[in-house]
């Protein structure tokens, strides 16, 4: 990785929304700014990686990638669900390169095998390796979690217990629960911009009447409201009382931010995840993974396609606007801003944390 930014001590400062500056453009698009980023956000932060629904039988598995880590998720022959390393011992070769179901994991590379917990069990042609213990190459594995049906994963032996990150959350949304939801698909978007600039889009409902008309008749705009909690955010509005995309009558959608790249949105019969990763310093994934209890009966299908429509028509409005926003925050004419006190609580809050946690580690390392 590259040396530590040079960070500017006074943009860690905290002053009140009231008065607030935005980050620094820099952050923006800076390749110093990112590998610390990958370093002390992403890799010592829960990250969410699927739903239990994902993995229901022995040998089921998911594979994806945090910070530059390849990972794989599996549940083994007790039920047990486990997150390993993608990485076999032997040179670093995948263990398994896409999801599916299996009863051993094998190397893609040069055949080493493992058990689903992991440990080694067979090494081909190595009969006249000199003090080799098998015990000593299982797969290296990662602190798994779950909550509500989500599995959630940390590569840091110095980390915020899961609990404590999502304090409160679930009496929040109570009385629903989203353990009986299942996974239905993943839709894939890669934007050009930076990871932050996705995240404050989302975070402020400020640009819903310019950006997203058709959202904005959807949702009870006055009554849009803000919370904060200590490391994640809630904007809340009730959705106006007419039939609409998601049943007719007083529904509520929840829209959440987990720190520091986690957005669970939580509307009538559906859940959506977006996990946010940055794949350069302009570049961004975002996974969208839409999660229903019913995924099997027609009306429940010709529901889904419409839901999934929608929300990808809003998405392309928002990366519309990012991509512009990510050139603006790279000109001349810009560095810091300012946060509306009406709109803009969220973005305040998310950018309080980032100052808040680099602080820390730049000042510590």
């Amino acid at each position: 990785m590259n040396s530590q930014p040079d960070f500017n001590p006074a943009d860690f400062e905290q002053e009140p929304l009231e008065r607030a500056q935005t980050i620094p453009s820099e952050w923006y698009h800076s390749e110093e700014v990112l590998d610390f980023e990958k370093k002390h956000l992403f890799s010592e932060f829960w990250q969410l990686a699927c739903h239990q629904s994902q993995l229901s039988e022995a040998g089921d598995m998911h594979t994806l990638e945090v910070a530059g880590n390849p990972i794989l998720i599996v549940r083994d022959n007790e039920h047990k669900l486990r997150a390993f390393y993608n990485v076999c011992k032997h040179r670093g070769g995948p263990v398994a390169v896409k999801k599916g179901t299996t009863s051993v994991l094998q190397c893609k590379y040069h055949g080493w095998t493992y058990r689903l917990d992991g440990t080694l069990r067979g090494v081909p042609q190595f009969n006249k390796v000199d003090l080799f213990d098998k015990d000593d190459f299982g797969l290296e594995t990662i602190d798994l979690k779950t909550w509500q049906g989500f599995v959630f994963i940390n590569l840091s032996p110095n980390k915020i217990l899961l609990k404590t990150l999502l304090e409160g959350m679930s009496k929040r949304f109570s009385p629903n629960s989203l353990y009986d939801y299942q996974h239905y698909t993943d839709e894939r978007y890669e934007i050009d911009c930076n990871w932050k600039v996705y995240v404050d889009n989302f975070l402020e409902g400020y640009h819903i009447p310019i950006v997203h008309p058709e959202l904005a008749k959807l949702l009870d705009y006055s009554n849009y409201t803000v919370e904060t909690h200590s490391w994640y955010s809630l904007q809340h509005s009730p959705l106006k009382e007419e039939d609409n995309i998601y049943g007719s009558g007083k529904g509520e959608a929840f829209y959440y931010f987990i720190f520091p790249n986690i957005m669970l949105n939580i509307l009538p019969g559906r859940v959506q995840t977006n996990i946010i990763r940055p794949l350069s310093k302009g570049k961004t994934e975002v996974l969208f993974s839409y999660y229903y209890r019913d995924i099997g009966s027609e009306e429940a299908v010709d529901s889904i396609r419409k839901d999934i429509a929608y929300s990808h028509k809003i998405q392309l409005e928002d990366i519309e606007i990012c991509e512009e926003v990510q050139k603006g925050l790279r000109s001349n004419a810009y560095d810091k801003g300012r946060f509306s006190v009406d709109r803009e609580e969220g973005v305040y809050h998310f950018q309080s944390l980032l100052k808040k946690v680099f602080k820390e580690k730049a000042t510590h390392h």
